[in-house]
């Protein structure tokens, strides 16, 4: 075959004319794709002497790799953690839903319910690649039910749940099989968190830390078992203290295991967290930074009365709250929202905006080599922005899956 081993003559486009975020730095490049991953043109060049079948021109726009949601409890009236007769359709509705947001990726996120919501649910919700039918499925997050009382939030107390003497096998008792869960998150400070944190890392499970009142301590010890994760940092936590800032301190420890990285998840609506303490956490630790949505149902659907899990939940204009108090619930901020206004209150850069919401959460989840970035060989899933972040066009796959009505891609 001409052009050596391991040539196809599978089509090559070239988009061109664009900005591509890749290493950190927005690169004037062309971005070249074939059969779903990025291509290094150099080898395209020289090893197979082809050039592109087609070249699509930007227009001057930013590429950017895909947005990763790991935290979404619904949207657009669908409701993850209720039980209805298609659970799968619901799931598959949010991400074609999202496509617009320039999300290709997520975790559907369970909110504390009871074991037989668990067990209906998880099973309809399969992990599976992302398309013109939406965002891929990465794995479901599950937030609780093994949290704190006095942290818990909007979750329903009644089915908050500790960890018993044969800690993992309740953990299995409650949720069922873990074959397609890829977060759960759990309140450190519980009896045997230990034990449970050590046996999901050992499947391959992201641990999380959230709604909880741990100490400092607590939440190294969770650290050094596993975790790698903070559930929307600052919300249903302890508030930072200087004589001990809880699981806040985590962020700038110096008793984490050599090498690792902890991440953190922040709710950047402009509700959830004020701008200062946006500015602090991500001072502090900008490499570990994850902007999630918490989108709840209401998300898309304006003000009145909707739900989350066994809650009743408000809209009130921007801010959702549990029915009849002032318990924040969730958020209705779309991801591209959330990037901005993260860019905005924090004074980073366009990059660094960017990769809070795509390459941090990638390496959260151990999936940098092929999503979170545009590096040769990744999966071409990319977001094509203009210069006030506003997405135009949403690629998966190098396939064209969203694009606005004013764009000309």
């Amino acid at each position: 075959m001409r052009g050596g081993q391991g040539a196809t003559r599978a089509p090559v486009l070239q988009f061109t004319n664009c900005r591509i975020l890749r290493g950190g730095a927005l690169l004037r490049e062309d971005l070249w794709v074939r059969e779903g991953r990025i291509l290094d043109p150099e080898k395209l060049f020289f090893d197979e002497r082809r050039v592109a079948d087609e070249q699509r021109d930007c227009g001057g726009y930013i590429l950017a790799p895909g947005f990763i949601d790991v935290q979404i409890n619904g949207g657009f009236g669908v409701d993850f953690s209720k039980i209805t007769e298609n659970v799968g359709s619901g799931v598959a509705l949010v991400a074609q839903r999202i496509l617009s947001h320039g999300v290709t990726s997520f975790c559907p996120t369970l909110v504390t319910s009871p074991p037989e919501i668990y067990h209906k649910v998880l099973p309809q919700i399969p992990v599976k690649s992302g398309g013109p039918h939406g965002a891929g499925v990465l794995g479901v997050h599950l937030e609780g039910p093994f949290i704190s009382q006095e942290k818990r939030g909007a979750h329903p107390e009644a089915h908050l749940r500790s960890f018993e003497a044969h800690a993992f096998h309740d953990v299995l008792a409650t949720y069922g099989p873990l074959d397609n869960v890829r977060i759960v998150t759990l309140a450190p400070e519980l009896g045997r968190s230990h034990e449970v944190i050590q046996a999901l890392t050992a499947q391959g499970i992201c641990v999380s830390l959230g709604h909880s009142v741990a100490d400092l301590q607590a939440a190294e010890e969770a650290v050094q078992s596993g975790a790698t994760f903070i559930t929307h940092l600052f919300n249903a936590m302890l508030p930072f203290h200087h004589r001990d800032p809880g699981i806040v301190g985590l962020l700038t420890s110096d008793r984490l295991p050599p090498g690792r990285c902890i991440f953190y998840g922040m709710i950047a609506d402009g509700i959830h967290t004020n701008p200062a303490a946006l500015r602090i956490a991500y001072r502090a630790h900008p490499h570990g930074l994850v902007l999630v949505t918490d989108a709840v149902p209401a998300l898309g659907l304006g003000n009145g009365r909707h739900t989350l899990g066994q809650q009743d939940v408000e809209v009130d204009g921007l801010t959702a709250y549990v029915a009849g108090t002032k318990t924040l619930c969730g958020s209705i901020a779309p991801m591209d929202v959330c990037v901005r206004h993260f860019l905005q209150a924090t004074g980073c850069s366009v990059e660094a905006a960017l990769e809070a919401a795509s390459l941090h959460p990638a390496q959260l989840l151990g999936l940098e080599k092929s999503k979170g970035s545009l590096d040769f060989g990744a999966d071409a899933d990319f977001v094509v922005l203009d210069d006030t972040l506003r997405v135009q066009a949403t690629y998966i796959s190098g396939e064209l899956v969203w694009q606005a009505e004013e764009a000309r891609l």
